[in-house]
């Protein structure tokens, strides 16, 4: 809640500057006395007064004396009030949805955590992280570098209002954007939205916008939009290699199995389905389709048809290797003696030949 309270005006009451006082503590533990009557904008002994009044409210106030001592907030019972600035009340927001696998709206109680922290929350640092909660989120991770929050948070809150913003991206160029969607991919922040100087749709990495700036220009996505199905349509679709495949099982039972970055999977017949998507990397997808739990055919693409065949070769090899290593041993099964009859279940019986 930084910034919401301005400690030099006169208006602010003893409750204010005590609310101030547990900011100050709490954002700089160990502060001394002299330092926290002048963030107050008042004398030593009455910023002794202002601690007094939290303690007396509950909150564990810690202080310790001498030329290294100062005030923090100790542990206790209750929890003291947390005081968030904005930036912080975003990237707490982003934080939730970058390991969280499930919706903000339910009723797990990181989710009705989150849901507390921002009804609390000053308007104005409310707003930026209520419309955080609008990101799409689709198996997120923590592997990737998370944007810078104030950033995202106008990004978010541009696509809540429908507002146009100007950017710039990390090769330089700027750009005037539509914003539509944030979306959360595989631990990557996506925008989603709409070019208007190249009339067509655009997909860019948050963490790689370094500036951006919201107009008064309004604008209208799609009624029909599906944020996620978006991105990962332009995710799979425009490489460098064009790629089919036919898979020989029903698209409903495949359908799970195979990420949407692969391209789009259609129904082709009642026990078959098609594969179409595009590639930079033929290695990688060649080993993306052999996990698939079906058979499959490329019908067109070179490049990813060398590519499962170069792969099914090294299998092979592979696996004639482990054989001619380790050729398999013919065990003749006798009758077991009464000692390893005895024997519990998974261990071995000891007797002439045991070791």
């Amino acid at each position: 809640m930084k910034g919401v309270l301005n400690p030099m005006s006169s208006d602010v009451g003893p409750v204010g500057r005590a609310l101030l006082a547990l900011e100050a503590i709490q954002a700089a533990p160990g502060i001394t006395g002299a330092r926290l009557a002048a963030r107050l904008g008042v004398t030593a002994r009455a910023a002794r007064r202002y601690v007094a009044v939290l303690r007396e409210a509950g909150i564990p106030v810690e202080s310790v004396s001498g030329p290294y001592g100062g005030y923090r907030i100790g542990r206790g019972a209750r929890i003291p009030p947390l005081m968030f600035s904005t930036p912080e009340a975003v990237g707490l927001v982003m934080a939730v949805l970058q390991g969280w696998h499930g919706s903000v709206e339910a009723d797990h109680p990181a989710a009705t955590a989150l849901a507390k922290i921002l009804r609390v929350l000053p308007a104005t640092t409310a707003a930026a992280a209520e419309a955080m909660r609008g990101v799409q989120a689709q198996n997120p991770g923590d592997r990737a570098a998370m944007p810078d929050a104030e950033l995202t948070a106008t990004i978010t809150q541009a696509c809540e209002n429908r507002q146009r913003i100007r950017l710039t991206y990390h090769t330089g160029s700027r750009m005037l954007l539509e914003p539509w969607a944030v979306v959360v991919r595989h631990g990557r922040w996506y925008l989603l939205g709409w070019l208007p100087d190249a009339d067509a749709r655009r997909v860019l990495r948050l963490d790689r916008i370094t500036a951006v700036e919201t107009t008064d220009e309004a604008c209208t996505p799609p009624d029909d939009l599906d944020p996620v199905r978006q991105v990962e349509d332009h995710l799979a679709d425009g490489w460098t290699h064009p790629v089919e495949v036919r898979i020989d099982a029903p698209l409903s039972k495949v359908a799970l199995c195979i990420p949407r970055t692969l391209g789009r999977l259609d129904e082709s017949g009642e026990h078959s389905c098609t594969l179409r998507g595009s590639t930079d990397n033929p290695t990688w997808y060649a080993e993306q389709l052999a996990a698939i739990p079906a058979p499959f055919t490329v019908l067109t693409g070179e490049e990813v048809h060398a590519a499962v065949q170069a792969l099914a070769q090294r299998l092979t090899h592979a696996s004639g290797e482990a054989i001619s290593k380790d050729p398999p041993r013919t065990t003749r099964v006798s009758r077991c003696p009464k000692s390893a009859a005895a024997a519990p279940t998974g261990m071995p019986a000891r007797g002439p030949d045991s070791t």
